[in-house]
């Protein structure tokens, strides 16, 4: 099976071409079947490009079903045990696709809000403008394994537990591809940054993505720039065209966040081993979030006041709690500022 790589065809023919449990994830942006009449027009007069395509036309709510049915019955059969799917819609078939995957024995991890904070007006003034999106997250069955990247999450929502309400603006600008005429190429082009963040949360370096209805290519550049895999499906080779070219042009970006270090389990290290090889002193001083000081004693205990004991013993005393991790809760003072202890370990 060749990775890296754009199929041109129907994803459910090509897709039961796919191994069995070959990919860690899939993202899916199936068409959402709009169910539109007649021209929209702005306030000003000027034509609104909606989706008017032929891949979102169906005959009836009841061949829309079966086509979704067919493609998650490949995705389930393709997806590791370990792994995850994402599926995104709108008002008009984010119900009807949750209820057959919900059928087919998938299990929801996570309803994900894209909210977006420039989305068109309602032109018409006769409903509420419709500002975002729907993800959801699933996993094959319940009680399946899956990769979360908790950590990573977090250090990317600015050391706030990370949410299922994404703020994030539609594409325009640079990154919306254009066609020959100037006009936008694909009307559903999703931006990179949700892509960005669907993958750091849900893989790991290396693994395999893949995205049934590939358009113009943002999972499969985003997966690029962060070190995993990808194949594409796409039956318009106008898109594949684009895609290809989008994606040759992307460099990967291995920063931490791409690594997931901050998902990474430290090694397992006592502190007193830290005293011995000289990475902390005796007498040298640890500090409290609030920047209270702590002396290092000679036998690898702290003393911080009238109080003595080890690293964690001391931290629960300060915080009055049962137990703390003493490696997160200390700190020392470096180049970079106040960080915690938990770096040294990774020095041994």
């Amino acid at each position: 099976m060749k990775r890296d790589t754009i199929l041109k065809g129907d994803c459910i023919f090509l897709m039961a071409s796919l191994p069995t449990h070959s990919v860690d994830m899939i993202f899916a942006d199936p068409p959402y079947f709009m169910q539109t009449s007649g021209h929209l027009n702005r306030g000003d007069g000027t034509r609104f490009q909606g989706v008017d395509e032929t891949w979102d036309k169906f005959s009836d709510l009841h061949d829309y079903d079966d086509f979704c049915r067919r493609w998650l019955v490949e995705c389930r059969r393709i997806l590791k045990p370990n792994g995850t799917i994402w599926v995104i819609g709108s008002l008009q078939n984010i119900y009807r696709l949750g209820y057959l995957m919900q059928e087919m024995g998938f299990w929801i991890l996570n309803e994900v809000i894209w909210t977006k904070p420039n989305a068109p007006p309602n032109f018409t003034g006769t409903r509420l403008q419709n500002r975002h999106e729907t993800l959801l997250w699933c996993s094959p069955k319940k009680g399946a394994p899956y990769t979360f990247n908790y950590k990573t999450l977090k250090a990317l929502s600015g050391g706030k537990q990370a949410s299922s309400v994404w703020d994030i603006p539609i594409c325009l600008g640079p990154e919306r591809l254009k066609g020959q005429d100037g006009k936008k190429l694909h009307a559903t082009q999703k931006p990179e940054k949700l892509l960005y963040q669907v993958i750091l949360t849900s893989t790991k370096p290396g693994d395999l993505i893949l995205d049934p209805f590939m358009g113009s290519g943002t999972t499969g550049a985003v997966a690029k720039l962060l070190g995993r895999h990808y194949i594409g499906i796409e039956r318009e080779e106008r898109y594949v065209k684009a895609a290809r070219k989008r994606i040759q042009s992307v460099h990967p970006k291995m920063d931490d966040f791409a690594n997931l270090i901050y998902d990474e389990k430290p090694p397992k290290v006592l502190f007193t081993h830290l005293l011995k090889k000289g990475i902390i002193k005796k007498g040298q001083y640890l500090y409290t979030p609030t920047l209270k000081k702590a002396k290092i004693l000679p036998d690898g205990r702290l003393k911080c006041g009238v109080f003595t004991g080890s690293i964690h013993q001391l931290a629960a005393k300060l915080q009055n709690k049962s137990v703390s991790n003493g490696w997160t809760f200390w700190q020392i003072f470096t180049k970079k500022g106040y960080q915690p202890i938990d770096i040294l370990r990774r020095k041994n």
